[in-house]
């Protein structure tokens, strides 16, 4: 968790309930005019992408028939 998420979840918890909310739909718009359809990937879904396909580079991989779908 990066540092200003920390200090966010902090600055949150001194809030009452009621101005959180409010808080929390001012970042839900902030997130929105920055990726309104929601297809940019954090850092760290780019770390787990990037380590995805170094395995997958690798050979690494598991066959479909060893899913246990059910």
């Amino acid at each position: 968790m990066s540092f200003a998420t920390q200090e966010v979840i902090n600055l949150m918890e001194i809030l009452p309930e009621n101005e959180q909310i409010f808080a929390l739909e001012i970042i839900k718009k902030l997130v929105r005019a920055w990726d309104p359809d929601f297809t940019k990937a954090t850092s760290s879904e780019c770390s787990i992408m990037d380590e995805a396909m170094r395995d997958f580079e690798n050979g690494d991989t598991i066959s479909h028939n060893e899913i246990n779908w059910d």
